[in-house]
């Protein structure tokens, strides 16, 4: 009974009770990272964290004679994505505690961290010294491990690319429990093969990143259509200009087949005279999306001046518009001014607290995905999601994949340098809906395009189509070279559909 109450009333037991201790372990969380940034103790305290990790690869080679692969500690309901991961209940557990920035370089123009820093810890401590990552992915939870052995994309990816090309190098501890540097420079195959990797190498326990110059805000420009090509021409006409033109961040909303927006970003040091500052994460104000759509329904333009932080976490509040569902009434404005100040509730308290039944409507109903796609296949995707799934706002990002020597999990095509990230959160609209017939027929389309799926999501590929999207020549070699073959399982083992489960 008390299960059905809380499925059913799930925005007013969120409100009652995740919210608070949202509260409660993000201000616990804060403390801590500041703390630990003001006295500085992480870069001192790093190598005896690290040795810990390597005694703990050592015990499980002692204990277990190596039969038995070896995952992470962190329990799934901890992680972004909505799965929790099977493989974890029959995997060796390693403890990994390593949640610090440990140096900021401003002469090489690099962070130092470890893996389980956060973006909004990293824009925290950057943006007040007047830099930042040169890609800062979405959502303050998102952290550095996850994008590095996963992926990472925002909305300077058509000047940057994606998170992995911002990494300039790694330290891992192998299945021997040495601890490994490598770069571009430096052991190159590794540092190529380690991106999406998803642990498949060893642990990560170290990355460090390249950081920009950055300004105190982002003039951002609103442009609304109401014709698909119209509004897909310009899109793909700004993604591709020359870096020294195209604008400093690009991001696209669609609201219909037929309706968008285009937001185009630049860093700005003052709001001029009589402009408008929009501070849009203040608790009271609309959710991000709610406020792009507004411009649509308005059937003109604006522009307006956003604090960088406010702006690298637009998205956070609403978790893009995923919050509705969570909360329906969450951006009333009664809601916004008397409990909007504790909002976000941490995804991964959302996860732990979420019923059986909850989990079986997310299992049937709910979709999470993020497909990358070439801009040349855009339109035709987009074509294919209304008839397939029906569902809107979807989120559109230009990303430059860029091609290098040692090709890893993830390069382009020939020709084939700018993609899109179509992002899908929410419930399909197309009747009836089935998750897996639905999904496979997606990946059936990218993997004929030549795109990727992000796969912090569901993937119904079989082994050989997962190995058809995703190129496994240099991370085959290099778990074969780094003795990774039977300590660590293969990336298809920890995101597949079977490997993990609500």
């Amino acid at each position: 009974m008390l299960l059905d109450l809380i499925t059913r009333y799930r925005g007013v037991f969120v409100t009652l009770f995740v919210l608070p201790l949202s509260l409660l372990f993000k201000g616990y969380m804060g403390a801590r990272n500041r703390l630990a940034f003001w006295l500085d103790s992480a870069p001192g305290k790093h190598g005896q964290k690290v040795v810990r990790v390597q005694a703990q690869v050592r015990d499980w080679k002692a204990r277990t004679g190596g039969a038995v692969p070896m995952c992470t500690a962190r329990p799934g309901w901890q992680a972004m994505s909505l799965k929790q991961g099977n493989y974890k209940k029959t995997h060796y557990r390693v403890r990994i505690n390593l949640p610090d920035i440990l140096e900021i370089d401003e002469r090489k123009r690099t962070v130092r961290v470890e893996p389980m820093v956060t973006m909004g810890q990293i824009t925290a401590a950057l943006n007040p010294l007047g830099w930042t990552l040169a890609v800062v992915p979405e959502l303050d939870a998102l952290t550095v491990g996850g994008l590095v052995n996963g992926f990472g994309i925002e909305s300077s990816s058509h000047k940057y690319g994606l998170f992995q090309h911002i990494c300039e190098g790694f330290q891992i501890v192998t299945a021997d429990g040495a601890c490994v540097r490598c770069s571009r420079e430096r052991n190159p195959q590794l540092f190529h093969a380690i991106p999406w990797s998803h642990g498949s190498l060893g642990f990560l326990v170290e990355a460090e990143l390249r950081i920009v110059p950055a300004k105190k805000y982002v003039h951002l420009t609103y442009l609304p259509y109401r014709s698909k090509t119209a509004f897909l021409r310009r899109f793909a006409e700004e993604s591709s200009k020359p870096f020294e033109q195209a604008a400093d961040f690009i991001e696209g909303l669609m609201f219909s087949d037929d309706t968008g927006v285009l937001m185009l970003g630049n860093f700005s040091d003052q709001v001029p005279r009589g402009k408008r500052r929009n501070a849009i994460n203040r608790f009271w104000k609309p959710w991000f999306y709610e406020h792009v759509r507004s411009f649509l329904r308005q059937g003109q333009g604006g522009e307006e001046w956003i604090p960088l932080r406010h702006y690298y976490h637009r998205h956070t509040r609403s978790f893009f518009w995923e919050m509705q569902q969570i909360i329906p009434f969450g951006n009333h404005p009664l809601f916004r001014y008397l409990l909007g100040w504790m909002s976000p509730p941490e995804i991964s308290l959302l996860k732990l607290t979420e019923t059986r039944k909850i989990h079986e409507l997310y299992d049937k109903y709910h979709m999470d995905q993020d497909f990358l796609i070439p801009m040349s296949a855009l339109e035709s995707f987009l074509s294919f999601l209304r008839r397939e799934v029906s569902f809107y706002p979807l989120w559109l990002c230009p990303a430059r994949i860029f091609d290098a020597p040692l090709r890893g999990f993830v390069h382009p095509a020939p020709g084939e340098e700018m993609f899109v990230d179509v992002g899908i959160y929410g419930e399909p609209q197309v009747v009836p809906y089935h998750a897996e017939t639905t999904t496979r027929k997606l990946e059936a389309f990218v993997r004929r395009v030549r795109g990727f799926q992000a796969l912090y999501a569901d993937t119904y590929q079989t082994r050989e189509e997962f190995r058809q999207m995703f190129d496994h020549t240099l991370l085959d070699r290099e778990r074969v070279r780094t003795g990774a073959v039977g300590a660590f399982p293969e990336p298809y083992d920890k995101v597949s559909r079977k490997a993990r489960a609500y």
